[in-house]
């Protein structure tokens, strides 16, 4: 018998037009080993399973939460306005180049933050590495993961050719 791994990690979106974006954090979250979950909640159109899902997250196991949504966005607000774990928002593109998401993410009242990352799949990564690096605060294994990825990264860039001297 197999023992399944209580996640530590939500990956919340509000659509499931939002899933082929959102399945970033899920890859480098696997990349990772961090445990976690993929969810399709909608902070308008399910709100009470929104409030649930919030306030049980905690006493199931969740230490963070990704939160992608487009247009309105206010996932991750809503989520935030019900639990004290980070939220991390991320505001996704469904019209207005994602800039209507990212003002709705970023522009949380005081007293209920939340993490807001750039828009689309560079921010989808973005919010599984700091779902990580929060995670890794308390897990040495996944500190050292981490500083590996870091590493690793940096030394591509290095690799690659550098760019002409100007004749200046």
């Amino acid at each position: 018998m197999v023992k399944k791994v209580k996640p530590l990690v939500a990956v919340v979106m509000g659509s499931e037009k939002d899933a082929e974006v959102m399945a970033e954090a899920t890859r480098i979250l696997d990349q990772f080993r961090i445990p976690h979950e993929v969810l399709v909640i909608s902070a308008h159109r399910t709100p009470e399973r929104c409030r649930s899902f919030a306030r049980g997250a905690i006493r199931r196991g969740i230490q963070v939460i990704i939160a992608g949504a487009g247009k309105a966005a206010h996932l991750a607000g809503v989520i935030a306005s019900h639990t004290t774990l980070p939220v991390v928002g991320v505001p996704l593109d469904a019209g207005l180049s994602g800039l209507d998401a990212l003002l709705s993410t970023v522009q949380m009242p005081r007293g209920v933050p939340v993490g807001a990352m750039s828009v689309g799949r560079s921010g989808v990564a973005n919010a599984a590495l700091y779902a990580a690096a929060i995670l890794a605060l308390h897990d040495k294994r996944l500190a050292r993961n981490l500083a590996g990825f870091r590493r690793a990264q940096g030394a591509r860039v290095v690799r690659r050719p550098r760019p002409p001297k100007s004749g200046k």
